[in-house]
């Protein structure tokens, strides 16, 4: 028999984040989340995202041992931006048994449908600007730095629960070995051409941070606007990551582009502390993963590009093909071996034209299910 509980307690959400290193444990490609993190992001009055919407999480028990979870999240934003009543399922772990997965699906659709939702969409965890998709193709090396993975087998389990393909997001890589060097020789011409039209490209300016992520995030707000599932970060969602990526950025990866002042594209990569997470077990900083945190960070040497936009009016006039030559040159100066440009929506050409164009090559699948509920 299969009871399903909803999370409640401190103590039941520790269960429910530490669930995960138990069902992955001996699996060398997973990479723990931190647990104040995971914790801060599930707990209304930690992270700002509850400030609007809010989440529901469920245990499942088979003779008193935890074999699965999911949380049911109501993402108000979403909803009112896209006009839609879109329920979210995210935070899914399960073993290999589709009577579990049925059990969690159903207890997370049911209280979905009672706040009101008409469909089921995910995964998310909880939402589009944080961690998404289920990965369905590149199982063969651990995830980079926010970005999913799970067992082969959950395709088959919510599939099985009669969710359908929605859309799928892909994820490039864009070894500094192989990339294309004529985008890096014309980008001096390319961004001459763009000064002519006042545009210029520099990195992010730390000592004026605070205003600087006010602008990027009007730029995020408006480039990212007509992609599938955009949900705009409020000024506190964006403030809280922030606040997260300034211990570990580097300007040198993070470019803005401005028109007269104004901000008009921006392009971020952080270094992939997964490569340092690996080492944390079961996520704990505490008493010395968070000197294994930040000591390691200069020793990453791999990238992920996690977003690069410029906004309507502005697009194909040089400005990505400068950020992704600025971005290259950078990491072959510091030595690391490349990066991954993630994710892309399957249907995006453009972007994807120009990761291809400088010899990027989509290695990782991940896909965004739907159901009528």
């Amino acid at each position: 028999m299969i009871d399903i509980v909803e999370v409640k307690s401190g103590k039941q959400l520790k269960t429910f984040i530490d669930f995960q290193h138990d069902l992955y444990k001996g699996d060398s490609n997973y990479v723990p989340e931190l647990f104040i993190a995971q914790k801060d992001l599930l707990s209304p009055g930690k992270h700002p995202f509850h400030e609007h919407s809010k989440l529901q999480a469920f245990l499942a028990y088979r003779d008193k041992q935890v074999v699965g979870r999911i949380a049911a999240v109501i993402n108000n934003n979403h909803n009112s931006f896209n006009k839609t009543n879109d329920g979210f399922f995210g935070f899914f772990d399960v073993i290999d048994d589709q009577e579990v997965a049925n059990e969690l699906f159903s207890a997370a659709t049911k209280w979905l449908k009672q706040q009101g939702a008409k469909t089921l969409v995910g995964p998310t965890n909880p939402t589009t600007n944080d961690t998404c998709g289920l990965l369905v193709d590149g199982f063969n090396m651990p995830p980079v730095a926010m970005m999913t993975y799970n067992k082969p087998y959950y395709m088959k389990l919510i599939e099985g629960a009669g969710l359908k393909k929605q859309v799928d997001l892909l994820a490039y890589d864009l070894p500094t070995s192989t990339a294309n060097e004529r985008t890096v020789r014309l980008q001096q011409a390319l961004e001459t051409r763009l000064k002519t039209k006042g545009i210029t490209i520099r990195p992010i300016n730390m000592k004026d941070f605070k205003n600087e992520v006010r602008k990027v995030k009007e730029v995020y707000n408006s480039a990212w606007d007509k992609n599938l599932g955009f949900v705009p970060a409020t000024d506190a969602e964006f403030a809280y990551l922030a606040k997260d990526m300034k211990m570990i950025l580097d300007p040198d990866f993070c470019l803005v582009a401005e028109h007269n002042g104004a901000f008009v594209g921006f392009a971020l990569g952080i270094p992939d502390i997964n490569e340092i997470l690996r080492t944390i077990p079961r996520g704990r900083l505490l008493p010395f993963g968070i000197f294994k945190l930040l000591f390691g960070v200069k020793k990453v040497k791999y990238l992920r590009v996690l977003a690069l936009g410029v906004v309507d009016g502005y697009r194909k006039l040089g400005i990505e093909a400068c950020f992704y030559a600025r971005i290259i040159q950078s990491a072959k100066k510091k030595n690391m071996r490349g990066a991954e440009a993630s994710w892309i929506l399957e249907h995006n050409e453009m972007m994807k034209k120009g990761i291809e164009d400088i010899n990027g090559t989509a290695y990782k699948k991940y896909r965004i299910y739907e159901k009528l509920i």
